[in-house]
């Protein structure tokens, strides 16, 4: 059983430390919030998100939804349209020491945001159901169940800590130059996963 626990737990911090929109959106919100729990919607959303593709590529179901093609073209559309929209608003925003206001995101940007980087994002989600997915199908019963849990629990830790990494960062720069630069590379990181999407749309086609 501890086999179980350690494949999931290095099996899910291997896929999730990479730098990527949800990453960096996450980091960005614990940066850019007044308060560290004005960032708890982002981190609650990325976690559920993550426990859901984990638990439908366990199960086996996203396989099978990933098998209609027009569902698949739907979800890969909008969060194309979502993530343009996205960037564009985090490029925006300033920290109040340069733009004389603070303009955090609210709670309900945030959970659409956050919902638009992990459960549109083709990359993550082949990585959960081809990784996580297959993966699973090594263990059964008591073991499996472990395995998951341990991918979970590295989703929820690993948010967490990113974005308490990214409230230090926002607290220690009172000039706000920091965040300004921090605003820009995540827009660029999600127009790039923007980009990727339109590529793998018109590979559909």
């Amino acid at each position: 059983m501890f086999a179980a626990i350690a494949h999931g737990f290095v099996l899910a911090f291997g896929l999730i430390l990479p730098l990527g929109a949800q990453n960096v959106f996450v980091f960005h919100q614990g940066a850019g919030q007044p308060r560290f729990r004005r960032a708890l919607p982002v981190i609650i959303t990325a976690g559920l998100c993550d426990t859901c593709l984990i638990l439908l590529a366990v199960l086996g179901v996203s396989v099978l939804i990933l098998t209609l093609q027009w569902l698949k073209l739907l979800l890969f559309t909008i969060g194309l349209f979502f993530l343009l929209y996205m960037g564009w608003s985090v490029w925006r925003s300033a920290p109040a020491s340069l733009s004389g206001k603070q303009e955090p995101l609210g709670p309900r940007k945030q959970i659409a945001f956050a919902m638009s980087v992990s459960l549109l994002n083709p990359h993550a989600i082949l990585d959960t159901v081809g990784v996580i997915g297959t993966s699973s199908l090594a263990y059964t019963g008591g073991e499996k169940a472990l395995f998951t849990l341990a991918c979970i629990c590295v989703s929820w830790l690993w948010f967490f800590g990113l974005a308490l990494g990214g409230r230090v960062l926002g607290a220690r720069d009172t000039t706000g130059k920091w965040i300004v630069l921090l605003n820009k590379l995540s827009a660029c990181i999600i127009w790039g996963v923007a980009v990727y999407i339109a590529l793998q749309l018109l590979r559909e086609f």
